[in-house]
């Protein structure tokens, strides 16, 4: 499935480290990429909507089609219905996936993560420009759905309505007839890519929150636990689980996603046991094994890799230190494969100078590098070091340009690459 959501979302994030000496509004487009994520909202709209032509959609997603009694609302906003004693749970809200009505879990959560990081690394920028508040309601949108989601520890609805059904029916979500069948993973039937996406979500949403609601920031750690746990312990590919998931977001494993999740978690609480578990699981998960190109809603490697490498310059690798060295390394190839200064093994460009990694949906894979190396360039300058590559060495501010370059791209424009 083409997935617009993931090109704004990172683009949202590539526009925050470009500055306005090229000539081109970059706030305006800021501003416009965020605006999808209103124009993508599922549930009863709130008083503040800008995109007003959208309306409410989605009202009854997890009654599953069946005639159904409110009860009673509990003390965090859950509505319990009852049909012949079995409880559904509310699954109003979150984000249509894409041209469709379909929620996807995966990509969803994958998509909140980056917003969560990108409000964390870029903050001071997201509020000169005015615009740190709408990126933190575009997240809440996805968490607060997400808690509702999570009806219990071992139990995580990861898909709202039929891709197939879905894509033969063009309407407006307002209108929209299709079934809006609910399916979950749980112990059974387990999903630990989906679940440790989600725990990862959850965990970098917590610290975008932190400064500004910490009490919201203390529940989505709750719930990150809980998930990661669940992910660990009962494993499996959520495909597996949720079959009508697959044509669509077909998972290629779950091991990076568990590295993912835990790596976030460590973040946001400090917890030693998290560093030790992307550690001791370095080898058999892939995370010191794995050399990437690319990073997506379907592989977190390269994202684990940077994340991890800020731990080791930050100087808190401590007893990790040697193993967290290899996930530099490995941190440093994708940013070499990228610079094209990788002993001819590179990620492939156009000749016009876009990561052109695949046919289908490209645009997200070069947003998503461009943001990584944005990053990588700002964790790299802050211990004055520089990016050690077979062909040659590369500054920080190299790694800058070429993530600027993508954005150029993406945005049809010509950039001034002696300004940027």
């Amino acid at each position: 499935m083409v997935n617009s959501r993931h090109i704004f979302t990172t683009l949202v994030l590539v526009l925050t480290i470009i500055d306005a000496s090229s000539g081109f509004d970059y706030m305006q487009a800021l501003d416009k990429s965020l605006l999808f994520f209103e124009a993508q909202r599922s549930g009863k709209l709130p008083w503040n909507q800008r995109v007003k032509w959208r309306g409410d959609s989605g009202l009854y997603d997890g009654y599953q089609q069946r005639a159904l009694c409110l009860v009673e609302m509990d003390m965090i906003g859950w509505f319990r219905w009852w049909h012949d004693d079995t409880p559904v749970v509310n699954l109003v809200g979150g984000y249509y996936d894409a041209g469709d009505h379909v929620k996807f879990g995966l990509p969803m959560a994958y998509s909140v993560t980056m917003l969560s990081w990108g409000a964390i690394e870029y903050d001071r920028t997201m509020m000169d420009l005015n615009q740190m508040g709408h990126v933190l309601n575009a997240i809440k949108w996805g968490t607060d759905y997400f808690i509702k989601a999570h009806s219990h520890p071992n139990v995580l609805w990861g898909q709202v309505g039929d891709g197939d059904s879905d894509h033969y029916c063009w309407e407006r979500a307002e209108d929209m007839t299709t079934p809006r069948t609910a399916y979950k993973v749980d112990t059974e039937h387990p999903g630990s890519d989906l679940a440790g996406e989600t725990a990862a979500a959850m965990a970098a949403a917590a610290i975008a929150f932190r400064p500004y609601n910490s009490s919201y920031s203390d529940l989505l750690l709750v719930h990150a636990k809980q998930l990661f746990w669940f992910a660990d312990r009962f494993r499996g590919l959520f495909t597996d689980s949720i079959p009508s998931a697959k044509e669509f977001y077909t998972s290629s494993g779950y091991s990076d996603e568990l590295l993912w999740a835990a790596t976030w978690l460590y973040r946001a609480t400090k917890d030693a046991s998290y560093l030790k578990y992307v550690v001791d699981n370095a080898v058999s998960m892939g995370g010191t094994g794995w050399a990437m190109k690319e990073f997506s809603w379907d592989n977190k490697y390269a994202g684990v890799q940077i994340l991890l490498s800020k731990v080791l310059m930050d100087g808190d690798g401590g007893a990790y230190t040697s193993t967290l060295k290899q996930y530099q390394a490995k941190a440093d190839y994708f940013a070499c494969a990228c610079q094209q200064k990788n002993d001819g093994y590179n990620a492939p460009l156009t000749p016009g100078g876009l990561l052109y990694l695949h046919e289908w949906n490209n645009m997200q894979y070069a947003a998503s590098a461009a943001f990584l190396l944005a990053v990588y360039s700002d964790y790299l300058s802050a211990v004055k070091s520089v990016l050690k590559c077979p062909d040659a060495d590369v500054q920080p501010r190299e790694l800058l340009m070429f993530a600027k370059s993508q954005a150029c791209l993406a945005l049809s424009i010509t950039c001034n690459f002696k300004k940027l």
